[in-house]
């Protein structure tokens, strides 16, 4: 009570000096930190469809997602889906039932990738987009699906490795500590050499491959 006393028989002077001494200090001290802006999601990046099963719109032929199942195949139809490519060992037919729709299976493991397989799977997607749109999936639609739309950028749509990388990376795809082998193959790839290798109709960059010495040797027999 003493207290209030004292304070209210200070003189209006004083608290004008008090105001315009905390004024001059908030101006030394700077502006304070603004909120970090969030950035809008590149228009060319994939865009997402459902994420229920991390599907995404890479262009207009062209989605990926992890494992999808039977109750998938509404959204498939209203996408006009006509070809499904499936990097994992089990095949599709599990759940997807839909006669008019193609089912290309390429197992695949990040682990140990090499040309032959990325040319493979981009060949299969370029053969179902002349039919239709086309889905390219894996477990979680991340690592062999990341690496494998990753390098459709680069080799069909002429995307930069840095920019590449970026999406795969930033997209919100999922945990990219899983992406490490991935990005260790598009780290040494030969951009052009995949390219040149898919237009020729090569099965890979390399002469000496497996797929190359059976290819060979069936010519022979």
């Amino acid at each position: 009570m003493h207290l209030l006393l004292r304070w209210r028989a200070l003189p209006m002077s004083f608290f004008r000096f008090l105001l315009v001494g905390l004024a001059l200090s908030a101006a030394l001290a700077g502006p304070t930190q603004a909120t970090p802006q969030v950035l809008a999601r590149p228009a060319q990046w994939a865009q997402s469809v459902e994420p229920h099963y991390n599907l995404y719109q890479i262009s207009p032929t062209l989605y990926r997602s992890a494992l999808p199942d039977e109750e998938a195949a509404p959204l498939l139809g209203q996408l006009q889906i006509k070809t499904v490519v499936n990097f994992l060992p089990e095949p599709d037919a599990q759940w997807l039932k839909a006669p008019q729709i193609n089912q290309v299976q390429l197992p695949m493991r990040t682990v140990h990738v090499d040309d032959a397989e990325v040319i493979s799977a981009l060949r299969a997607i370029q053969e179902g987009e002349a039919k239709g749109p086309v889905l390219i999936h894996c477990k979680h639609g991340l690592d062999r699906t990341g690496l494998v739309a990753a390098m459709y950028r680069m080799v069909v749509q002429g995307w930069s490795k840095q920019d590449a990388v970026a999406e795969m990376t930033q997209g919100g795809f999922g945990d990219t500590r899983r992406m490490k082998y991935g990005l260790d193959y598009i780290h040494d790839v030969d951009v052009e050499a995949v390219r040149s290798a898919l237009a020729s109709g090569a099965c890979s960059t390399n002469p000496l491959a497996a797929c190359a010495v059976k290819g060979l040797f069936k010519q022979l027999i």
